[in-house]
């Protein structure tokens, strides 16, 4: 039996502060981390499909996080999305509620319940394959 990998979660925010917290976080419950400062970094890198999970700030300049989801989706349609924002917004959380995703938490968050997003989100990718030799 093979044992499960660690999930690779890519973080996108233009606050460096909070890519560094939530690093922190998501390493301490065990999953690899990729942190991007920018949509634009991210989608400059071949990462889309390596990843298991996309944590997207809704609020950057240029390519907002709505935008990084429909373009993730467009070379991953299964990828699980989750939206964090420190903006205050009905409309935000309306047009998240529209589109697909795996989570919507506004800053500050609780830790507690964005690890738990994240562990349903990647639940079926995290599990060992018992088939593998």
């Amino acid at each position: 039996m093979k044992a499960a990998r660690k999930s690779m979660i890519a973080v996108v925010d233009d606050d460096v502060r909070v890519l560094e917290s939530i690093e922190d976080l998501l390493e301490s419950a065990g999953h690899s981390v990729r942190l991007f400062s920018s949509p634009q970094s991210l989608l400059e890198r071949d990462v889309l499909r390596k990843i298991d999970c996309l944590i997207a700030d809704i609020g950057m300049p240029v390519v907002d996080g709505f935008e990084l989801r429909r373009r993730a989706r467009s070379v991953r349609p299964d990828l699980p999305v989750i939206f964090i924002t420190a903006r205050h917004e009905a409309a935000d959380q309306r047009r998240a509620a529209a589109e697909s995703h795996h989570g919507f938490f506004r800053k500050p968050f609780d830790a507690s319940a964005l690890l738990a997003a994240v562990a349903l989100a990647v639940w079926p990718h995290s599990k060992g394959n018992s088939d593998d030799k």
